[in-house]
């Protein structure tokens, strides 16, 4: 049976005169909720996000770390090569990460500026176009525009998961800039608090590794963070980073509930005018765990789709 998509605008009620900042759209799958695309107050994220049987994995914004928003892309160490007078070149620097400053570098902002929605065969992607601004600051009262990204968020459904591929393409706007090298970039997810290690979940990678310091660092293909959802039932989520664009392929993953990887922990990017960063990845949001679902075996499936086995 075709799976039908359809991407709708939560309504929520102001008195007159009144905006919000934020806003929600969700994505529905056969009248049943997959996920919502939210723009928060400094980035936009997804939030909700449900397995087929309607469980919430994802944490929004814990009170441990707010900025950890559900299922986001981020990077703090972001510099922009910003021309001055003479014919200089200064490198001013940001914080895309956490959203106040962070050792020393001030926040910045994602923006959405355009959504669009392109139906596929038993599919749906969703392309947002969105700005990397830097803060207000003197002699720049919107921000300074740092960088334009284009991702898409293809998803299909099945039986008993939910396909979410990430497509990130990170340019350069009029300047030159660079990421990294840091940990704090580039893909994460935060998942429920019931499904942390400590309340009975698991996270475990390719090599039979489990506990966030056994997998962090590099090594693993894939990790998958699964645990109790509520009614005795358990679900999760597995992380593919696409290994086309990972070639110093660096994990973060704590037993509190945190995933993150990306291609610049251990040596800058510089993205040059008319160049782009690209960045894919693929997660499966789960019924089950991990052996019940066969990640291993989805994973070879992906690998295989891309040209790499």
């Amino acid at each position: 049976m075709t799976a039908h998509f359809t991407l709708v605008d939560d309504d929520i009620v102001l008195p007159k005169g009144a905006f919000a900042r934020t806003h929600r759209k969700t994505l529905m799958c056969d009248g049943r909720p997959v996920m919502g695309l939210t723009q928060g107050r400094q980035r936009p994220y997804v939030f909700p996000l449900f397995t087929p049987q309607g469980f919430a994995v994802t944490s929004e914004s814990p009170a441990d770390h707010p900025h950890h928003n559900s299922f986001w892309i981020a990077a703090d160490h972001v510099h922009g090569r910003m021309p001055a007078a003479d014919g200089r070149i200064e490198e001013y620097t940001y914080n895309f990460y956490v959203d106040e400053t962070f050792q020393g570098r001030a926040p910045g902002s994602l923006v959405v500026t355009g959504t669009r929605t392109e139906p596929h065969a038993d599919a749906i992607a969703i392309i947002q176009e969105i700005e990397w601004r830097g803060p207000v600051e003197w002699a720049a009262p919107t921000g300074r525009l740092v960088a334009r990204e284009t991702r898409t968020l293809t998803v299909q459904a099945a039986e008993n998961l939910h396909i979410v591929d990430i497509d990130s393409r990170l340019a350069a706007a009029d300047w030159d800039f660079s990421l990294g090298a840091t940990r704090h970039a580039y893909f994460n997810v935060r998942v429920a608090p019931g499904m942390t290690v400590p309340f009975g979940g698991v996270v475990a990678d390719d090599r039979g590794h489990k506990g966030g310091a056994a997998i962090s660092g590099g090594g693993a293909r894939w990790v998958d963070f699964s645990g109790p959802v509520g009614g005795g039932h358990r679900a999760g989520l597995a992380v593919f980073p696409d290994p086309r664009d990972h070639d110093d392929m660096w994990w973060f993953v704590a037993d509190w509930g945190v995933i993150t990887v990306g291609p610049f922990r251990l040596r800058q990017r510089v993205i040059g005018k008319g160049d782009q960063l690209c960045a894919r990845y693929r997660v499966l949001v789960h019924d089950g765990d991990a052996q019940s679902c066969d990640v291993a075996g989805h994973h070879e499936r992906y690998l295989s789709s891309r040209g790499h086995e």
